[in-house]
């Protein structure tokens, strides 16, 4: 039995089905991820400070024009569109299988493609908020922006995109939900992420169900605890699971 077809039963079987994934579930979608050969951290073109640096809060507060340029041209994509990886998981969703998707990525193409329930371990490129007044705005203003740092028409104070930034926290209430859902569920899928940053990879050790799928093209430290590990292109791997169902 093929890796696909095995993955398609346990999907058959279950129940309550979580879903965690990573940047490799949008790259698909032409978002570079940040680690692999072509990813972010290593094909950035600035190289006055590491990808690490201009991504952390200290820098957005303190070279904020610098972090709104390096943002706009290397973490929006407006026009990327759900894959077959986002689809199909939006379908699972529908079918009452899938409980939640638990992602690390902040492109909200899960909610373009149809996921309701969607928990963003770091935030929304689609949301961000004045730092004086709290107003919201939409991306479309941060891309329109006649400067390069978006300011607030009511107060004039930046408005920071709602992205957990390194130095930031992660929302706990997400985070406490997260774990929620990968503690009752009985399969869980985990793919297009490395397992590499904390603490969302710890959030795998809260799994006690009956299956473990991991999805990468990479090796992967939790490999040994999966039931499953399939090293394709997920959407591709996604796809034809979901296909008969």
């Amino acid at each position: 039995m093929s890796s696909v077809n095995k993955l398609s039963d346990m999907i058959a079987e279950s129940s309550n089905i979580v879903f965690f994934g990573g940047a490799g579930v949008s790259t698909e979608s032409q978002i570079p991820d940040f680690r692999s050969g072509n990813g972010l951290y290593k094909t950035s073109n600035d190289k006055s400070y590491p990808p690490e640096v201009m991504l952390s809060h200290s820098f957005f507060m303190s070279h904020t024009d610098e972090f709104f340029e390096f943002y706009k041209s290397k973490m929006i994509y407006g026009n990327a569109q759900p894959n077959m990886a986002h689809i199909s998981l939006a379908k699972l969703e529908k079918l009452g299988k899938l409980k939640a998707v638990i992602t690390q990525n902040i492109d909200g193409l899960h909610q373009m493609a149809g996921s309701q329930n969607v928990l963003e371990l770091h935030g929304s490129i689609h949301r961000n908020y004045c730092m004086g007044c709290n107003l919201f705005y939409d991306l479309g203003y941060i891309i329109s922006s006649s400067s390069n740092v978006p300011r607030c028409k009511k107060c004039g104070a930046i408005v920071k995109p709602d992205v957990v930034l390194y130095e930031e926290g992660l929302d706990m209430d997400i985070v406490k939900s997260a774990i929620s859902h990968i503690k009752e569920c009985d399969l869980l899928i985990i793919g297009g992420t490395s397992l590499a940053v904390y603490p969302a990879a710890g959030l795998v050790e809260y799994f006690s169900g009956s299956g473990m799928v991991l999805i990468n093209k990479t090796p992967t430290p939790f490999d040994y605890k999966a039931d499953l590990v399939i090293s394709d292109p997920i959407g591709e791997v996604l796809g034809k699971a979901v296909e008969n169902l």
